[in-house]
């Protein structure tokens, strides 16, 4: 979907894809709707000649057109995906298939598109698969960049790009806005293992930014505020110890380091969060090298910085200069969660995120693959008294539970994490564990128990 601010500001939306729960059916879309947002009104365009029904392509509004590209149509025997690119005119409401020349992207689905100052249209990653052998797929992601340019009214030619500068690591279901000063930032993303019947994602938090002019790739980093910069300057700030620094940051080139988070849900799930980040030493390094670029990089913020956690597919929107990230999703095995949180950050400034909207566990939705929903309602209608009595047991365990966690152990005034920590680690071990089970290993109780403290910490500053 596309926003334009003709008639009251409009919101056009192509295609999609419906599926059943259990994964057997699906049905993919090729209307074309506007939703009027001054009345609130959608309104169907009917128009011939437009792309097939897809899902997972991505379109963008360049010189009063909408240009689609790519996506995919998936049955439950088969599926294919797409590399074409069509142009829908806002003024005459006409669909035009193009026909560019030069060599196109691979067909993919989940790229993102980005319009330039010259009107062209930018076209980044995605992801797609092919079949090797039977029941066997290989997935694909793309980390390739291509620019879509107009040559005349009707004339379209592909050229491959080579961007210079920092890139950022394979991904997918990454987030792209368009920012200040010609530059166009990626938020989030996940990079999915795929090992026999196995799908493990990694997912990101972190932040890039391509300069359109420039065609070159940097990491955004946060500078710290200002007072924290002055401290600096003035010798008052103390330099981290060895010890504090991430294993690998020492004199020697650093490289990307692997933070592994692990938070407990309501549920008592355990979600790895993992995330990759540059060492300091390195983020000076791309600060310096990017001097002449003042407002998108600087010193690294000193202390713990609230930031939006990992996941992939945030709804971004930039507005006056000011990045907004809103919800997404993250996986714990076979189970999806879904995130509520908004949160801002000044791209000028890039000093902190503030956080607009907190998660709430409570409110996450938790979306889980059924092997047979007419097999458990089956079940259920056996000994049905006997399920009420154990539901209505585990309900008064889960209140006397929520009661307890209703009474953590409270902040102290201008208390610290470290001297928080200290004296509350047994309680948060304590509850890990009973989360985690009479199974679970003591240093696991630990770290889980230490990332439940943590969370509970920040939440409450």
């Amino acid at each position: 979907a596309v926003v334009v601010a003709q008639g009251g500001g409009q919101l056009w939306l192509f295609g999609g894809e419906f599926a059943s729960p259990d994964g057997e059916q699906f049905y993919h879309y090729k209307d074309l709707w506007v939703l009027h947002l001054a009345s609130k009104t959608w309104e169907q365009i009917r128009a011939s000649g437009g792309p097939s029904g897809r899902s997972g392509h991505r379109m963008v509004v360049c010189r009063r057109q909408l240009v689609v590209f790519g996506g995919f149509h998936e049955s439950a025997r088969d599926y294919i995906y797409y590399n074409d690119a069509y142009t829908f005119n806002l003024d005459t409401f006409a669909w035009v298939k193009l026909a560019p020349s030069g060599m196109a992207p691979s067909p993919r689905s989940g790229s993102q598109l980005a319009t330039t100052p010259e009107g062209n249209v930018l076209i980044y990653g995605g992801y797609s698969k092919q079949r090797i052998k039977k029941d066997v797929d290989k997935g694909t992601l793309h980390t390739d960049m291509f620019l879509l340019k107009a040559e005349g009214s009707d004339k379209w030619m592909w050229n491959r790009l080579t961007p210079s500068g920092v890139k950022p690591p394979p991904r997918s279901g990454f987030s792209v806005a368009p920012g200040p000063n010609n530059r166009s930032l990626l938020f989030g993303g996940v990079h999915d293992e795929e090992e026999e019947e196995c799908l493990e994602g990694d997912f990101f938090n972190d932040m890039y930014f391509y300069d359109l002019v420039k065609n070159r790739w940097f990491p955004g980093q946060l500078k710290g505020r200002k007072s924290e910069k002055k401290k600096k300057r003035r010798g008052q700030g103390t330099e981290p110890s060895p010890a504090a620094l991430p294993e690998g940051c020492g004199e020697t080139p650093p490289g990307p380091v692997e933070i592994i988070k692990e938070v407990v849900a309501e549920d008592g799930t355990v979600m790895t969060i993992k995330e990759t980040i540059s060492c300091p030493a390195a983020e000076r390094q791309s600060s310096e090298s990017e001097g002449e670029d003042g407002d998108a990089t600087g010193d690294e913020a000193s202390g713990p910085q609230v930031e939006p956690c990992p996941r992939s597919n945030a709804m971004l929107a930039v507005k006056h200069g000011v990045l907004y990230v809103y919800g997404g999703m993250f996986e714990v095995g076979d189970r999806q969660f879904t995130l509520n949180d908004l949160y801002a950050l000044d791209l000028h400034k890039m000093d902190e995120w503030k956080v607009l909207v907190e998660m709430d566990p409570k409110t996450q939705e938790w979306l889980e693959e059924s092997e047979s929903d007419e097999g458990e309602e089956a079940e259920g209608a056996e000994g049905g008294e006997a399920e009420e009595d154990d539901s209505s047991e585990e309900e008064e365990e889960s209140d006397e539970e929520d009661e307890a966690e209703d009474e953590h152990p409270a902040l102290q005034d201008d208390e610290k994490y470290e001297d928080y920590l200290s004296r509350t680690e047994q309680y948060w071990v304590k509850l890990a564990r009973r989360h985690l089970g009479p199974d679970a290993k003591e240093k696991k109780a630990v770290k889980v128990g230490r990332a439940m403290a943590k969370t509970f910490y920040e939440g409450s500053a």
